[in-house]
């Protein structure tokens, strides 16, 4: 299954700033911490506190996140299905990059450990 130009569009506006909330109660919810939600993006995007900080102060798109990002070179070993699709198969770059940042806070909630989340080997 693949995404539509519009999913991917409606990903690209939608603000960083207006999701990360929903992150933190997820995550806080489930017994872990916001450093280690900030510990997940940071591993997955390059951003330390500060700069996330700054990206949600300044209402950034999830576009425009992603493209201050430095992916990590293991990303690409995010697999699995989120929000009804599956990662592997999506092809909208950015589409994907938001998929692994939900695969990723997914698993954080669910318990699973660090060292796993961020596919240490």
């Amino acid at each position: 299954m693949n995404t539509t130009p519009e999913h991917d569009a409606r990903i690209a506006k939608m603000t960083f700033a207006s999701v990360y909330p929903h992150y933190v109660t997820k995550v806080e919810k489930k017994g872990r911490t916001k450093d280690e939600l900030h510990e997940v993006i940071a591993w997955l995007t390059g951003f330390d506190a500060l700069k996330l900080q700054q990206l949600i102060d300044d209402k950034v798109t999830f576009e425009a996140f992603f493209a201050e990002a430095n992916l990590n070179p293991n990303a690409h070993l995010i697999k699995g299905v989120i929000c009804g699709y599956r990662i592997e198969d999506i092809e909208t770059p950015l589409t994907k990059q938001t998929r692994y940042l939900d695969k990723l806070i997914d698993e954080l909630a669910k318990g699973r450990k660090m060292e796993k989340i961020l596919r240490s080997t």
